[in-house]
C-alpha cells in the first residue's frame, strides 16, 4: 500500500474515532445514555464533612488499619443515602488523621452527619434455620460479644495452605463468650455484622477457648485484608468528630462550570487563531489535532469514570496548553531543516525526531509532578492531579501520533 494511501486511511480512522468520542462526551443523548458524566461536590452542590479522628488509644502500628476500615465503613453509610458521587478519602495533616466526606446533591444533611457519625459496631450472631423449602430462613440471634471485646484483628499465613486468614484475639471476657459460643454451635454458621450488615458468615469447625481464633475460607488476599480493616474499625476504640462542615449550593456550581467552560472554548480559540496565524498550514494541522485531542481526552476522563470538578477542568485547560507546547516545537524544528534546505517530507520526519526529547522530557516531568500531588494531597487538588495526568498523557499521543499522520498524509514527496 502507497505511504500517503496507508495515512490517509489512518486519518480517516482518527477522525472516526474523534467523531464517536465527541458524541460520547456530549452531556445530553447517546453519551449521557451510555455512560453519564459524573460531575463533582462543587458543580452540582452537596456538602463537604471533614471529621478527625481521635487515635490516642490506638497503637501507631494500628493506626494505618483503624483508618482504612473507617473509610471502609463510612463509604458503607454514605451508601446508603443514594449519594451519586460519594468520595470518602483520609489524609494526615501534623498529627491529626481525617475522614473527608464528600457528599454531591445530599439533601437531608443533618441524616447525614447524624448516620456518619455513628460508632461502629462489630457484633457476632448465632444463626438459627426456620422453615423449609422455599419457607425456609435465616434468623440472626445477637449474642453479646461485640466489637469491644476483641482485641484485634490481622492477616497470617496459613500454615498448611501458605493462603492468607484472618486472626482475631479476644480479651478475657470476650475469650469467655467466644468459648461459649462457639461451643454451642458447632458445625453452624456464625454471623459477623457491621453496623448491622452481614460481613462474614464463617462456619464452626470446634469450640475454641483461649480467645483467639481463625477465619478462613475461599477468600483472596483482598478479601481478607478488607475483613481485617473492618474488624479492626469496629473494635478498636477510635472516635471520630467533625470539625470542619461546608454546603455548596448547586447554583454557585452551575455558573462556576459555565464560566469555566466558556473559558476553555475561548481559551482554544485563542490558540487556534494564534496557530492558523503563525503556522498558517502548520498550524491548521495543529488545531485540528487540538480539537482531536480535547474530544480524546475528555473521552478518557469519562471512561476512567473521573468526577470532574473545577479543579479537574482546570487541569484539564492547562493539558491543552501542553498539547500545543508539542506542536511548536515540532514545528519550530521542521522549521529549521526547511531553512536548510532539506525536503518537505524529510523536514517533517527530521522535525519529530528532533523535538521528540525535549517534549519526552517536559511531559513526564509534568506527569511526575502530577503523580506527586495526587499520592500526597487530597479533594480537589488530587482531582486536578488526575486529570492533568491523563490529559498530558493524552496530549503526548495527540502531539506525537495524531499529529504526525495529518502531516503525512497531507505531505507531497
Amino acid at each position: 500500500m502507497p505511504f500517503r494511501t496507508k495515512n490517509l486511511l489512518l486519518l480517516l480512522l482518527v477522525t472516526l474515532l474523534a467523531g464517536v468520542s465527541a458524541l460520547f462526551i456530549l452531556p445530553q443523548g447517546f453519551g449521557n445514555q451510555v455512560l453519564p458524566w459524573r460531575l463533582g461536590l462543587d458543580l452540582v452542590g452537596g456538602s463537604y464533612l471533614v471529621y478527625e479522628v481521635d487515635m490516642n488509644g490506638i497503637a501507631s502500628a494500628d493506626r494505618g488499619s483503624v483508618l482504612s476500615g473507617l473509610r471502609d465503613v463510612m463509604e458503607r453509610r454514605v451508601n446508603v443515602f443514594g449519594v451519586s458521587e460519594p468520595r470518602v478519602t483520609t489524609a494526615k495533616r501534623g498529627d491529626s488523621h481525617q475522614l473527608i466526606v464528600e457528599l454531591a446533591g445530599i439533601k437531608d444533611l443533618e441524616e447525614a452527619v447524624k448516620q456518619i457519625g455513628r460508632v461502629a459496631l462489630l457484633d457476632f450472631r448465632e444463626v438459627r434455620i426456620t422453615g423449609t423449602g422455599e419457607q425456609e430462613k435465616a434468623e440472626f440471634i445477637p449474642t453479646g460479644l461485640t466489637g469491644r471485646f476483641l482485641k484485634k484483628a490481622q492477616i497470617v499465613p496459613d500454615q498448611t495452605t501458605g493462603q492468607s486468614i484472618i486472626a482475631i484475639d479476644f480479651d478475657a471476657e470476650g475469650a469467655r463468650l467466644f468459648e461459649a459460643l462457639t461451643k454451642r454451635n458447632i458445625g453452624k454458621p456464625l454471623a459477623i455484622f457491621l453496623d448491622g450488615d452481614l460481613i462474614s458468615n464463617p462456619t464452626v469447625q470446634e469450640a475454641i477457648s483461649g480467645g483467639s481464633a481463625q477465619i478462613s475460607g475461599n477468600m483472596d488476599h483482598k478479601e481478607v485484608r478488607r475483613l481485617v480493616s473492618l474488624f479492626n474499625a469496629g473494635a478498636l476504640p477510635a472516635p471520630i468528630h467533625i470539625i470542619s462542615q461546608q454546603t455548596i449550593g448547586a447554583s454557585l456550581g452551575i455558573d462556576s462550570l459555565e464560566k469555566a467552560i466558556k473559558a476553555g472554548l475561548v481559551g482554544t480559540l485563542a490558540i487556534i487563531i494564534f496557530m492558523l496565524l503563525y503556522y498558517r498550514s502548520l498550524g491548521f494541522v495543529a488545531s485540528l489535532a487540538l480539537v482531536f485531542y480535547i474530544a480524546f481526552a475528555l473521552a478518557v476522563f469519562k471512561l476512567f469514570g473521573i468526577t470532574m470538578t473545577l479543579a479537574g477542568i482546570a487541569g484539564f485547560i492547562l493539558s491543552i496548553g501542553m498539547a500545543v507546547d508539542a506542536n511548536i516545537l515540532i514545528f519550530a524544528r521542521m522549521k529549521e531543516e526547511s531553512a536548510r534546505g532539506v525536503s518537505r517530507s524529510g523536514a517533517l520526519e527530521e522535525g519529530f525526531r528532533r523535538a521528540w526529547p525535549s517534549i519526552r522530557d517536559s511531559n513526564i516531568s509534568t506527569m511526575l509532578t502530577s503523580i506527586i500531588l495526587y499520592y500526597f494531597t487530597s479533594s480537589f487538588v488530587k482531582g486536578f492531579a488526575l486529570t492533568l495526568l491523563l490529559g498530558v498523557v493524552v496530549s503526548m499521543f495527540s502531539a506525537i501520533i495524531v499529529t504526525r499522520i495529518i502531516l503525512r498524509a497531507f505531505s507531497r514527496q
